[in-house]
């Protein structure tokens, strides 16, 4: 399937370039472009994850962005997403990292003594 949709979004422009539908895993693969405006540097693959579950309108538990990277000297990334019928599918699917990397973190409590 051959779309383009293009949503703009915290400081950035992500396009859906692609959506492919696999039944046999049960998921749909995404292939997306951000525009992103930080000097900084990369936008976080948490924030990326935010806008593709807004852009495909979806529950943002239910997506799992397995690739993004930067173009060299330019604000435009390119990535890779998958979006499951639930979680329990992703984790049977998904390596156990990238399910980590798309897990937010806990803030670590401070032990008292």
């Amino acid at each position: 399937m051959k779309s383009t949709l293009r949503m703009r979004k915290r400081g950035m422009e992500i396009k859906i370039l692609s959506e492919k539908t696999n039944k046999l895993l049960k998921r749909k693969e995404i292939q997306f472009q951000v525009e992103h405006e930080k000097p900084s540097g990369t936008t976080p693959r948490l924030e990326v994850k935010r806008a593709v579950a807004d852009a495909l309108k979806v529950n943002v538990d239910l997506v799992f962005v397995r690739k993004f990277e930067t173009k060299t000297g330019t604000h435009t990334a390119f990535g890779t997403a998958n979006l499951y019928d639930s979680v329990e599918d992703a984790k049977r699917v998904e390596p156990a990292y990238i399910v980590r990397r798309n897990i937010p973190e806990k803030p670590k409590e401070e032990k008292k003594e």
